[in-house]
């Protein structure tokens, strides 16, 4: 026979169909012949036992739609025109309700329809030292209730806060009175209304500087126990990667008391290691640290936030008086004021400015909290808007009470506020 066509050879040694049938399976024979593989024959099967094929499992068989008498398109477009107010309850209706608000589906959809609301929400040490927190919606002046904060966090000096995606409030860090500084990392999602944990930070830290760029979470500076106590490290937490890593250092260790992105970089205001007055600019481009010493920097210091690329910052204790930055100039020379000021007890004090619907937010340690419409024109008293807060007359009456009585010490103050969008 020609050797172009002779039939291919078959190693018997290597061929499990000719064992002993009485070995029962293919495993078993494997054992008592070394170096064996399986046959290649189709018909031979590695067990006597057929395997039964399970059908795919539909999940749209027998499933009840979103709303009965609707396809699920039209319900999901009924759904999204629902006031953010209202989720609470519809997270409660079934389980499909719960998977579609929960989603990244549904939120998108809410946004591109510009129906997505955004809610304000404050983190409030009270009077026992003990970190409560308050959503309130904007839209209905009202106050909605949230789960606890992690317990891990309700007595935790000097941790972070931020937004990442636009919903999801992550707080970090900071420093449990017993067991020191945390590398912990906890977030909120307001799609869910629950708490869930993320991966840790790589170095235990408090009372640092935070931001967010290009929806990646930076940590810079901060405290430590040990000889080295002020940081010169800085990380980034990517969530689409979900993992921390380490950028450049900072030129100096520094304690940031604060910090604002302006134009795509990171501004750091704080106390050196010989405290000392630092500030730093970032460009997470560049990678790069660089000490500022500008006007910007030399004029700041009070909480600030952007609007439509323009930088402000409060003016007076009570936050009737904002700033503007002058770029050309290099100054803070323009002011923005309301003519009502409020006085300058430590229940009236200003404790955060935040961006809220294209709006300057100002809110106070009484939990009152006052609107500017920094791009309307017109005159200056017609800028801004108060909403009626939770509590507000009632801390209005008790802080008249306290300064007449002399007892205007501060029970309760806020740490942190953020705005999320659902």
């Amino acid at each position: 026979m020609d050797r172009g066509i002779q039939p291919p050879l078959v190693d018997t040694t290597a061929c499990l169909c000719r064992v002993d049938a009485g070995l029962k399976t293919v495993a078993g024979a494997k054992r008592f012949v070394p170096g064996s593989k399986l046959c290649l024959q189709p018909d031979i099967k590695p067990s006597i036992h057929p395997t039964r094929q399970k059908p795919p499992r539909d999940r749209t068989r027998n499933q009840s739609p979103l709303l009965p008498g609707l396809p699920d398109d039209l319900a999901i477009a009924c759904l999204t025109r629902v006031p953010r107010i209202e989720h609470r309850k519809l997270r409660l209706v079934c389980k499909r309700w719960y998977r579609l608000l929960a989603g990244n589906y549904f939120y998108s959809l809410r946004k591109n329809i510009q129906m997505a609301e955004e809610w304000v929400y404050i983190m409030k040490r009270d009077k026992n030292r003990k970190m409560t927190w308050h959503g309130f919606d904007p839209l209905n002046h009202l106050w909605q209730p949230l789960p606890p904060v992690p317990k891990e966090y309700s007595e935790a000096l000097g941790f972070g806060c931020a937004v990442l995606s636009g919903c999801h409030l992550y707080i970090f860090g900071g420093k449990d009175p017993v067991k020191g500084p945390m590398r912990r990392v906890v977030y909120y999602s307001a799609r869910t209304n629950k708490w869930h944990r993320a991966p840790d930070m790589l170095r235990r830290r408090h009372f640092f500087g935070s931001c967010v760029i290009n929806n990646c979470l930076y940590v810079a500076g901060g405290e430590n126990e040990g000889a080295q106590r002020s940081l010169r490290s800085v990380e980034v937490y990517d969530p689409n990667k979900n993992r921390w890593c380490f950028v450049s250092d900072m030129s100096t260790a520094m304690v940031p008391f604060i910090g604002v992105v302006y134009e795509g970089k990171w501004f750091l205001k704080g106390l050196g290691p010989h405290r000392q007055v630092v500030s730093e600019m970032y460009e997470p481009e560049t990678n790069v640290w660089t000490p500022v010493h500008d006007g910007m920097v030399s004029g700041w210091r009070s909480p600030s936030t952007c609007v439509d690329g323009k930088l402000y910052a409060l003016e007076c204790k009570d936050g009737c008086k904002v700033r503007v930055y002058d770029e050309e100039t290099d100054s803070w020379s323009k002011h923005i004021d309301s003519k009502m000021h409020m006085g300058n007890s430590k229940g009236f004090e200003a404790a955060a400015l935040v961006p809220l619907n294209r709006k300057l937010c100002i809110i106070r340690n009484n939990m009152s909290i006052s609107l500017v419409n920094v791009g309307k024109d017109g005159a200056a008293e017609h800028l801004w808007e108060t909403l009626a807060g939770k509590g507000q007359l009632k801390t209005l009456v008790s802080s008249l009470w306290s300064s007449l009585a002399g007892r205007n010490h501060l029970k309760s103050h806020i740490v942190h506020c953020q705005v999320l969008q659902a």
